[in-house]
């Protein structure tokens, strides 16, 4: 697996990215394709709080975990982030199994520290329609303020794309802009 490293308000030395590069080099066995990569970003918030990001694009399918660790343990952050990975590739493995390598998924094993449970199906409770307004992203941001939801759906009015704005849990607002498929 590629491995792609970016540090925010810290430099880190090589030890830390090569611990990095074995944890997450552990999760190739769930990937087939030779084109799987891993983007780490590491980055220490106010408080000395260790904050460790990573985004796996293979398969078809992107896993992603961001977890945090106190004074300075990034090795604890990285190994939390790849185990709430595998954690997901293990809990949706039936669904995976299907983009991923079917092989690369071990056998149930004795129940262990933690118990991984496979959804069997996803239970939708509520369905809502609504029309797509044309609107630009900051009318959209003060709609989703307004309806006190974590995201809102628009057309964009700049482009005709279906867009969707969100709160990011760090502060400030995140913006995705759908493409058309051809």
């Amino acid at each position: 697996m590629k491995c792609t490293f970016a540090c925010k308000k810290i430099s880190l030395n090589d030890s830390i990215k090569e611990y990095a590069a074995k944890k997450i080099s552990k999760l190739d066995r769930y990937f087939r394709e030779e084109e799987t990569s891993a983007f780490v970003t590491f980055s220490v918030e106010k408080d000395h709080l260790c904050s460790v990001e990573i985004t796996i694009r293979g398969g078809g399918t992107l896993l992603r975990a961001q977890t945090e660790a106190p004074d300075g343990d990034m090795r604890g952050a990285v190994d939390a982030a790849v185990g709430y990975i595998e954690r997901q590739i293990l809990k949706n493995k039936t669904r995976l199994a299907k983009r991923l390598r079917s092989e690369g998924f071990p056998p149930p094993m004795p129940e262990d520290d933690f118990e991984v449970q496979e959804e069997k199906e996803f239970n939708i409770v509520r369905t809502k329609r609504f029309s797509v307004k044309p609107m630009s992203p900051e009318e959209a941001i003060l709609q989703m303020n307004l309806l006190d939801h974590p995201f809102f759906v628009f057309r964009n009015s700049e482009d005709d794309s279906l867009s969707i704005v969100y709160q990011r849990k760090n502060g400030g607002y995140g913006l995705i802009v759908t493409d058309e498929e051809e």
